[in-house]
C-alpha cells in the first residue's frame, strides 16, 4: 500500500516514529508530510524522517485558524492527487481529512482528548475509522461521527506504544547544563493557540514565579512556539533552562524527578515512563487523564506551593506495548 502520513505538531512525529519504520518493514510505501509548527520540523529533523513541509498554524484566532485550513487543504489535495494513496493517516489533521476526502482516499483519524469537538466533527466524520484509546467512553465520541461502525480502540496509552523501544540518553542534562544534584523538573507551558484551550492559565506564571527562584531546583522549560521561549527568558528566573531549539525531551523526562505540563502528550510520557507528574491544564479533561487520575498515576496540581520538589528515588514502574498493535489497527482501514 501506499501511505500518506500527515503532522501537525510536534507529538506526532514521536507518536508515528515506530509506525513508520514498522509500515517499511512489512512493505508499505510510507510519504510523510508536516506542518511548520512548534518543534514539528525539528523533530522530524532530529529523527531523520524524510517529509515535505507546507503550511502553517494559524494562531490564535477562529478566522486565522480557518484560513490557514482552507489554504493547507488545498496544498495538502494537490500533493496527494498525485500520489496514488490507498490511505492517509493522521493525528486530528483537518488538513490530510478534507484532502483525503475529496479525493476518496480512506483516512484514518487517531487521538487521545475527545472534547476538541471543533476539530473532531471534521476529522472523525470525513474518516473511514478512528482509532482511540480504551479509556475514552465510546458514547461521547458518537456526537461528533465515530459510532461503532467506525471505532476502533487500543489498550493503554499511545505513548506507551512510541516509546516502548526507548531508553533515555544521559547526556541530554550535560547538554543542558544541568545539575544533577539539584531537583530536576521538566515544565511544558499550556496550549495557547489551541481551540480546547482559549482560556487564560493564570496557575503557569506562578509556577514559573516558584520554581523559577528555587536555589534547589533546575527547572528545563520545554517551550511550543518562540514567542513562549522568548517570553519565559524574559523572565530572566535563576533556575529555569530554556533551550534554542527542539531537545530529547523524553530522555529529559525519563531522568527528571518532578514533570509538571498543561498540555496532554507530555504528562502521559511521564506516566509512560514512570516519572511524577502533574497537570495545570484548565480545560475539561478527556477520559484518559480522568483514568490516570483516579489511579493516582497523575496529580491535579492546585497551587505551585503543593509541588512534591525531591529527589526521585528507587524503580519507575514503567510500561511498554507493541506498537505492532496500533500497526495492525491502521492497516485495518477498509478500502
Amino acid at each position: 500500500m501506499r501511505i500518506w502520513i500527515d503532522m501537525t505538531a510536534s507529538a506526532h512525529v514521536l507518536v508515528f516514529r515506530p509506525i513508520i519504520e514498522l509500515l517499511r518493514e512489512r512493505g508499505h510505501d510510507v510519504e510523510v508530510t508536516a506542518r511548520d509548527y512548534a518543534q514539528t520540523v525539528q523533530l522530524l529533523e532530529l529523527h531523520g524522517i524524510e517529509h515535505r513541509v507546507f503550511g502553517h498554524h494559524g494562531g490564535k484566532s477562529r478566522a486565522g485558524k480557518l484560513r490557514a485550513l482552507l489554504s493547507r487543504s488545498w496544498t495538502a489535495r494537490r500533493f496527494a492527487s498525485k500520489g496514488k494513496f490507498d490511505l492517509a493517516v493522521a493525528h486530528g489533521s483537518n488538513d490530510l481529512a478534507l484532502a483525503a476526502a475529496s479525493l476518496r482516499i480512506p483516512a484514518l483519524n487517531t487521538f487521545d482528548y475527545e472534547f476538541a469537538t471543533t476539530q473532531h466533527n471534521i476529522g472523525c466524520r470525513l474518516a473511514r475509522r478512528v482509532m482511540v484509546p480504551d479509556r475514552i467512553p465510546p458514547d461521547r465520541l458518537v456526537r461528533v461521527g465515530a459510532g461503532p461502525d467506525k471505532l476502533v480502540q487500543y489498550p493503554g496509552l499511545k505513548e506507551e506504544y512510541y516509546l516502548a523501544d526507548f531508553e533515555p540518553d544521559p547526556t541530554v542534562l550535560d547538554q543542558l547544563d544541568v545539575d544533577r544534584q539539584r531537583v530536576i523538573v521538566v515544565v511544558r507551558p499550556p496550549p495557547d493557540v489551541s481551540m480546547y484551550h482559549r482560556m487564560s492559565n493564570e496557575l503557569f506564571p506562578q509556577l514559573l514565579s516558584h520554581i523559577g527562584r528555587d536555589e534547589g531546583v533546575h527547572a528545563a522549560v520545554i517551550p511550543r512556539t518562540p514567542e513562549q521561549r522568548d517570553q519565559i527568558r524574559s523572565l530572566d528566573l535563576p533556575s529555569l533552562i530554556v533551550p534554542d531549539r527542539a531537545v530529547d525531551a523524553q530522555s529529559l523526562i525519563a531522568l527528571a524527578d518532578l514533570v509538571v505540563s498543561a498540555g496532554g502528550t507530555m504528562n502521559r510520557e511521564a506516566v509512560a515512563l514512570g516519572t511524577p507528574v502533574y497537570t495545570t491544564f484548565e480545560g475539561r479533561l478527556g477520559g484518559v487523564d480522568e483514568a490516570l487520575m483516579d489511579e493516582g498515576r497523575l496529580r491535579r496540581l492546585s497551587s505551585p506551593e503543593a509541588l512534591e520538589l525531591r529527589k526521585r528515588s528507587g524503580g519507575n514502574g514503567r510500561m511498554r506495548r507493541d506498537p505492532n498493535v496500533l500497526v495492525d489497527l491502521i492497516l485495518g482501514t477498509p478500502r
